[in-house]
């Protein structure tokens, strides 16, 4: 198993640490400062392979200028259409980026909606997915559309339900509350709840979760389903039941909570 590390930035980011194989390099992803994870390179002694940015909003990239000055071998890889500053390598959709030392190939995703370059590093087993799928929520919309964030969830629907999802925020139990005003009678959300608290109480993130656990609780990973259809159509006043129509909906009234 690859050892991959929380590093908490902020109020509620995480910087996700991926160590090689070796035990002596680290790979980041979205780091949108610095230090957490130069304190965590000196502690560990590590060296910095690579850094992988999912887009461009500050507190998921504003790191990469201090981390060339002082790692300038790093690769620095992130969106070819996002505009973030200071990459030395830039992909989209259907690219790979390989790393031997770590026995690590991951592949990308374009996943607009939360910004329009956005995009997810993958494979069987891990996904970085950044702003656009939250533990038991999704990200807000700034820059796509409805549709587009719709279709980009549904690609990462598309990935083996034991891939486990790293995202970007901690934000499971605050999700947890909106989905249940959705779906109050989901057993299984009833026990991720209470999995989470746990979880949260011992100082531990909630993260990551399988995808399989966001396709039981997810509402925004499951616009077929009938609770959540009649749930938006009551909150709302819909009347179109076609999921891009209740994911919209549903993103709304996520909105105004």
């Amino acid at each position: 198993m690859t050892k991959i590390v929380a590093l908490p930035a902020f109020q509620d980011n995480y910087i996700w640490a991926i160590h090689s194989l070796d035990g002596s390099h680290l790979i980041v992803v979205d780091p949108g400062t610095a230090e957490p994870v130069f304190a965590y390179l000196h502690k560990h002694k590590l060296d910095l392979t690579a850094v992988l940015i999912t887009h461009h909003h500050w507190d998921h990239s504003g790191g990469i200028n201090k981390q060339k000055e002082h790692y300038p071998n790093a690769a620095i890889i992130g969106p070819q259409k996002d505009n973030v500053q200071g990459l030395t390598q830039l992909v989209q959709e259907n690219d790979t980026v390989t790393f031997d030392e770590y026995g690590l190939t991951l592949r990308v995703f374009d996943i607009p909606g939360h910004t329009l370059g956005h995009i997810a590093y993958y494979n069987d087993e891990m996904l970085f997915c950044g702003d656009t799928l939250f533990s038991c929520g999704c990200g807000r919309i700034f820059e796509g559309t409805s549709s587009q964030m719709y279709h980009s969830l549904d690609k990462l629907k598309s990935l083996p339900p034991n891939t486990l999802m790293y995202c970007g925020h901690e934000y499971t139990l605050a999700n947890i509350a909106f989905a249940q005003t959705v779906e109050p009678n989901n057993h299984d959300l009833t026990q991720r709840k209470e999995n989470a608290l746990k979880l949260r109480e011992q100082g531990l993130p909630t993260l990551p979760v399988t995808l399989a656990t966001e396709l039981q609780t997810n509402p925004f990973l499951r616009c077929d389903k009938p609770e959540v259809i009649q749930a938006v159509q009551k909150q709302t006043s819909l009347k179109a039941a076609d999921p891009v129509s209740i994911f919209a909906n549903l993103r709304e009234w996520k909105n105004r909570t």
